[in-house]
């Protein structure tokens, strides 16, 4: 796989300092933590996918009568 280098500058001590505590509570390198948190970030679809996955779905009718039913049967 080929792979880039990815700089990110002008990140505040205090946000770096909790991401090496928290490389180190997982007993990875700062680098592997962030390669993790990238990868499952990339891992899952954006929220502008998921939409438009929703928005390609055939709309379904429901009324609030037949919803309310539904609920009523699953109480009995």
């Amino acid at each position: 796989m080929k792979t880039e280098i990815i700089q990110v500058r002008e990140v505040p001590a205090t946000e770096v300092a909790v991401l090496r505590q928290r490389a180190a509570e997982r007993g990875v390198s700062l680098s592997q933590y962030l390669r993790e948190l990238i990868h499952d970030q990339v891992s899952r679809p954006s929220m502008t996918e998921v939409i438009g996955r929703i928005s390609s779905r055939d709309r379904v009718e429901v009324h609030g009568d037949e919803i309310r039913a539904s609920i009523d049967d699953g109480r009995r």
